[in-house]
């Protein structure tokens, strides 16, 4: 089996114990499954309000709680001594924060200020953020390095930059050394069936394409099909989840011994709508029902990231890349799990 973190990665390190923000969600269920592969401790605190209490793994403890709540952060931290903080929780819709940016900014800013606070107190230094590259707005080039201007271009992208303000206030300050991430569209699942992508909404391309695929929804409709690309509809860059928690496992053995960072992520090339509906269709042998509409206001033609620093940095590479491998094991657990979650 692939293991996310291996102990080479790590560099010798001893079993530690980290605390994983929005570990019952969908990124931040696999790096808990990266953590655990590799033999290390987890305490997962998650308000379940997007993420799912079957999606945290038996080897792992599971505090329900609000990060609002600086009573509980504080008893979290005097309860267990932390090596660092991976941070996946937050509210990350796009288009909902244009309908509520005040609620957006108000939440991801503030609940990571107050989760970043209860850290440096406790003495836990070290910081992993996921982060977004919607803060790169509409970028200059493509693909989007660490070097493009930031310019969110919503409320969802700039609360993002504001929690790397924050973070990089505390290193400033406090002594705390961080990471954040930033990268597209997560997809896939777990290779080994132990998780899977369940939103409610789902707003994520891939499963809503299987799921029109199993006839599970409606057709889909494609936003376009005109754009300045190949095929005419939008390209996006998708990795898959489990390369993100390798990611994330990655950059936090390379904060024992380095500063700060930066990294975004990306698969090196992105992927249409129809490239991603035909990978759809070679994986599963069904075809997937869908319309072309008109385009969404905003929605530029091409996003990509770049990820060559990462690359050299810390030696990562995506093992599962490749279209259909992404669309495979999201077929697989999409197909065995019908009602998601609900399932178990």
């Amino acid at each position: 089996m692939f293991r996310p973190g291996s102990d080479a990665v790590r560099q010798g390190l001893d079993m530690a114990r980290y605390l994983v923000t929005g570990g019952a969600g969908f990124v931040g269920s696999h790096a808990v499954l990266a953590l655990l592969d590799r033999g290390d401790e987890v305490v997962v605190l998650d308000d379940l309000s997007q993420g799912h209490r079957a999606a945290v793994p038996a080897g792992a403890t599971l505090v329900q709680a609000q990060l609002s709540d600086r009573a509980e952060l504080a008893r979290v931290f005097a309860n267990w001594r932390f090596d660092a903080v991976l941070h996946f929780a937050a509210l990350s819709l796009v288009g909902e924060s244009m309908k509520s940016p005040m609620h957006y900014l108000a939440e991801n800013l503030g609940n990571s200020v107050r989760l970043i606070e209860a850290a440096v107190e406790a003495g836990c230094l070290r910081f992993v953020l996921s982060s977004t590259a919607a803060l790169f707005g509409k970028p200059e080039r493509i693909p989007i390095d660490e070097d493009c201007p930031v310019a969110p271009g919503n409320p969802y992208g700039e609360s993002k930059l504001m929690v790397e303000t924050a973070l990089a206030w505390a290193e400033s300050i406090h002594g705390l050394r961080y990471a954040a991430l930033r990268y597209f569209n997560a997809a896939g699942s777990d290779p080994a069936g132990r998780a899977g992508e369940d939103h409610n909404p789902e707003t994520h391309l891939v499963p809503l394409a299987i799921d029109a695929a199993l006839g599970r929804r409606p057709a889909l409709t494609v936003f376009g099909d005109d754009y300045p690309t190949p095929d005419g509809t939008c390209i996006r860059d998708y990795v898959h989840v489990t390369d993100l928690a390798d990611a994330h496992l990655r950059v936090l053995t390379r904060l024992e011994t380095h500063g700060s960072c930066r990294y975004n992520i990306g698969n090196g090339e992105g992927h249409s709508v129809k490239q991603v509906l035909g990978a759809i269709e070679r994986v599963s042998g069904r075809a997937v029902p869908h319309s072309i509409g008109p385009r969404r206001a905003g929605d530029p033609a091409v996003l990509v990231a770049a990820s060559e620093r990462l690359r050299r940095e810390t030696g990562w590479a995506p093992r599962f890349g490749d279209i259909d491998k992404i669309v495979r094991t999201t077929w697989a657990w999409r197909e065995a799990h019908p009602k998601g979650y609900g399932d178990r």
